[in-house]
């Protein structure tokens, strides 16, 4: 496509893609990025340089400057807008034709439509997703499955998801659309699609447009996308405070900026979610250099009980309950089988024990990754709310956490043993060539996992090895006995796979894996270098 008055579009123009990128929609998109591309550099440069001081020594507190803020009393958040009510089970997953029907039909009172972690930035399955999307919005989307011959459609719009998008965080560019020369910013590009094609759409039946914004690392941030929802809404000549967001504390550093998060966004705020697979992700990272002390336990042996999760998640339901804010609890991974009942029993008794306790803490709703779990989660959370349609009204008084608190990850219980090792590698290996295939939520060991998996994995084989950490079987982990469990396990999944085996794909997987894992320095983003091999 020709440059427009600066904008750019170098992504192949496929199939109904013109309806997407319009000129008016490409217009906004401008807009957006002249506005807020600076200052979103700005924020990604604050981020690197709180690193370097976390890596010198230092560490992290609640705010000073934000002390007012926190003793004020007085503030609340915007009631809760239509279709964000009751949020007792909510469903996620990326925006592909099949998903976006089968999640809108899944009985989960919220689809969490994903363009991020479980989706892939692949240029198709971003432009085709806000066509599926602005088609499920019209009633016109169907989709019938190639292999099975079976036919999908939508059921009725009251008995429908409420549709809540997902956009990139803002680290993520999106190479194919450039603004005088310069890539954009992913996130404003997935926000200002949707929010271009289907923010009336959405208005019109009462619903929207609601957003989940991700990875932020503290309340400026917040702030831009305070401002962001502004300007758009003015552009399209929609209310202010239309927009309604959730965001994911997903960051350590966000944990201690909860209440100012709210504050920024407090107009257009639907509240805050406890993104505990990317959290761990976040606390490996930000003290990876730190030593034994942030050192944490293999992948699988960390749980929700863990004192530093304890104090993250009981905060985050104190935090909103008291600004009148929904707190929406973590995901259910687990992929039912239907050729395992045994299996299935004992995934189930863990998904049911998960949500009872976040029940009890008082979240207002939860997280599944499958239709299947739907079931699971809405009566457990039916048995703590029974008719009312959340319990913002539980303030958590009780609740009292300190810095301290939420650092203590030395108090961690579990090991790190050569299985948990070779899972990582297992589990980092076959989730990276199918994300470079396209697909960013995948199936693996019955769990269905998304880019945080394979940060929390890449990122503790890079910690152990920095920090010399002996397995329990007293061996240590170091660069050179990665790369022979490396060699092993690819041998084990080209042996599973067989003719399914797709080498060059585990080639690049393999490649990637030993950049962020082996190398002297750390990747900050693991999807930063990922996509770079896209085209």
């Amino acid at each position: 496509m020709a440059a427009l008055e600066g904008i750019e579009v170098t992504g192949p123009l496929r199939e109904r893609y013109d309806e997407i990128l319009t000129p008016e929609a490409l217009g906004l998109l401008a807009a957006l990025q002249r506005e807020f591309g600076a200052r979103r550099e700005e924020l990604l440069e604050a981020r690197a340089a709180r690193q370097e001081r976390l890596s010198a020594g230092g560490t992290l507190d609640f705010l000073p400057e934000t002390a007012g803020v926190r003793a004020d009393d007085s503030w609340r958040v915007a009631e809760p807008a239509p279709g964000l009510v009751d949020r007792r089970v909510e469903i996620t997953g990326p925006t592909d034709r099949k998903m976006t029907i089968n999640a809108l039909n899944s009985g989960a009172k919220v689809w969490l439509a994903d363009f991020e972690d479980a989706n892939t930035p692949l240029w198709e399955n971003m432009i085709e997703g806000q066509l599926n999307l602005r088609d499920a919005l019209d009633r016109t989307i169907d989709f019938t499955d190639p292999r099975s011959g079976k036919s999908y459609a939508l059921k009725d719009d009251g008995e429908l998801a409420t549709i809540v998008v997902r956009p990139r965080g803002w680290h993520m560019v999106e190479k194919h659309i450039l603004v005088d020369g310069k890539p954009m910013s992913g996130s404003l590009v997935d926000f200002g699609l949707y929010f271009f094609h289907c923010a009336r759409r959405q208005a019109e039946k009462g619903k929207g447009p609601y957003y989940y914004l991700p990875k932020m690392e503290g309340h400026l941030e917040a702030r831009l996308w305070n401002d962001v929802f502004n300007l758009a809404q003015d552009t399209l000549e929609i209310p202010r405070g239309t927009i309604r967001a959730t965001v994911l504390i997903e960051t350590i550093p966000a944990a201690f900026e909860m209440e100012e998060i709210l504050y920024e966004l407090r107009d257009h705020s639907a509240g805050l979610n406890a993104g505990r697979w990317d959290y761990l992700f976040s606390v490996i990272k930000k003290f990876r250099d730190r030593g034994t002390d942030f050192v944490l336990p293999e992948r699988n042996a960390i749980t929700m009980t863990a004192p530093f999760m304890r104090a993250y998640t009981e905060l985050l339901v104190r935090t909103c309950h008291k600004r009148g804010a929904h707190a929406i609890g973590g995901m259910a991974a687990f992929i039912p089988s239907r050729r395992d009942e045994e299996v299935n029993k004992i995934a189930l008794e863990k998904v049911r024990a998960d949500k009872t306790r976040e029940s009890d803490d008082g979240f207002d709703g939860s997280w599944v990754a499958h239709p299947d779990l739907v079931p699971v989660c809405r009566e457990v959370f039916d048995g703590v709310l029974g008719d009312r349609p959340n319990q913002r009204d539980r303030l958590r008084e009780d609740v009292r956490v300190s810095a301290g608190d939420l650092l203590n990850v030395a108090a961690t219980p579990g090991e790190i043993t050569e299985a948990g090792l070779r899972n990582n590698i297992d589990v980092a290996l076959r989730y990276l060539a199918t994300w470079l295939d396209g697909a960013g939520a995948v199936a693996i060991h019955n769990l269905m996992e998304d880019a945080a998996t394979a940060e929390i994995s890449r990122s503790q084989v890079w910690q152990w090895i920095y920090n010399g950490v002996a397995l329990k079987e007293g061996r240590k982990v170091t660069k050179d006995l990665v790369g022979r469990l490396l060699d092993e396990e690819l041998a084990k999944i080209r042996a599973e796979l067989g003719d399914a085996y797709n080498e060059p794909r585990y080639d690049q997987a393999v490649a990637l894996f030993k950049e962020v894992t082996l190398a002297d320095e750390y990747s900050e983003f693991l999807t930063t270098p990922a996509y770079e091999r896209m085209p």
